[in-house]
């Protein structure tokens, strides 16, 4: 691997070598080619948003809103515009999700979309705060076919076999050696204390989600994805977000995420469509996020009144781009696919 240009004393240079930024180049030409040769449009969505996706774990960055009194009269086209302005308060979009799934509903088909993507207080090898992320939606779609364009694209960029679908039920018996669906939270912490995890500070004991994820990430998610891609699927239902809920005994969520070398690089969904069903999990959410000590997000949006008004079936995917170029240059911090993270922003 080349060296990295950047030392302690000359911070305005690339964590990034050249090498690593030219693979990165080469590998958004072939995404765009993927995409393309299936009749998928590129769209551009915005960054700047009065609408946000409501998730318990995801912080996003709140950037006000500037008073109409100081937007120049030159910038404003009527008193009205300028009210709007100010009444907002506005986000940095942690996925362009909302957008793209409005796009859908004003008679998008096949769309995809490269850009940026900003969270707060995520930072370390695999995370920073501003990130690229791809995300694409195709209307029609079931489940599995959204698994199999997925393992296809994976297999394009990356060179690897197709993908291994494994189940979230069978990844918990195989590697924590557990049934995800039938323990106790007391058997869920039986578990995390015989394996020696420790429990994160102020971490809710009687939360079962916070207990599934934490034997998620530190039992199974390491041995995923090693000899071949692995894409998980059929989640619990309680770890829909925005996915459908398939109503079978026990109830499932229809979403898969993608595992290379035992790091997630893409998260999606059977998309949910019902809007009184996404209100119902916004309150939820934000009841959790209330107990948790966070702000509470805004629930309403429009992606709420594209639904209202009809949003098409269909899959969606997000896959985080830099961790993907990370495994195509064998590189081990995202910092070496990235020219300035967030220390050099």
């Amino acid at each position: 691997m080349s060296k990295p240009l950047s030392n302690a004393s000359d911070d305005f240079q690339p964590t990034a070598c050249w090498a690593n930024l030219r693979l990165r180049a080469r590998l958004l030409r072939r995404l765009r080619e993927f995409f393309d040769s299936r009749g998928f449009l590129e769209v551009e969505t915005p960054l700047l948003s009065a609408d946000i996706v409501v998730d318990r774990h995801l912080e996003p960055f709140d950037v006000g809103a500037a008073p109409a009194s100081k937007i120049a009269a030159s910038k404003i086209d009527s008193p009205a515009d300028a009210a709007g302005a100010d009444a907002r308060r506005w986000w940095l979009q942690t996925s362009p999700e909302f957008a793209m799934k409005r796009l859908l509903a004003a008679g998008g088909k096949a769309i995809y979309q490269v850009t940026h993507a900003f969270r707060r207080g995520e930072r370390g090898r695999l995370h920073n705060p501003e990130f690229t992320i791809v995300e694409w939606y195709r209307t029609g779609d079931s489940m599995a076919e959204g698994v199999e364009l997925l393992s296809r694209l994976c297999q394009s960029l990356l060179d690897l076999p197709e993908a291994d679908r494994l189940s979230y039920r069978e990844a918990f018996l195989r590697f924590a050696d557990m049934d995800p669906f039938e323990v106790s939270i007391a058997g869920l912490q039986a578990v995390a204390g015989q394996r020696g995890l420790a429990v994160p500070e102020g971490s809710d004991r009687e939360d079962r989600g916070g207990w599934l994820d934490l034997l998620l990430v530190e039992c199974v998610e390491p041995h995923l994805g090693f000899k071949r891609p692995t894409i998980l699927y059929d989640y619990p239902a309680s770890q829909a977000a925005l996915a459908r809920i398939r109503r079978e005994e026990p109830p499932v969520a229809e979403r898969f995420e993608l595992y290379v070398d035992g790091i997630e690089l893409a998260n999606g969904y059977h998309e949910l469509v019902d809007a009184e069903e996404l209100r119902r999990r916004n309150r939820q959410v934000n009841a959790r996020r209330r107990a948790d000590g966070h702000r509470v997000l805004p629930e309403e949006s429009r992606l709420l009144a594209a639904m209202d008004a009809g949003l098409p079936a269909s899959t969606g995917v997000a896959l985080g781009w830099d961790r993907l170029v990370m495994i195509a240059a064998g590189a081990t911090r995202i910092d070496q696919v990235m020219p300035f993270p967030v220390e050099r922003a």
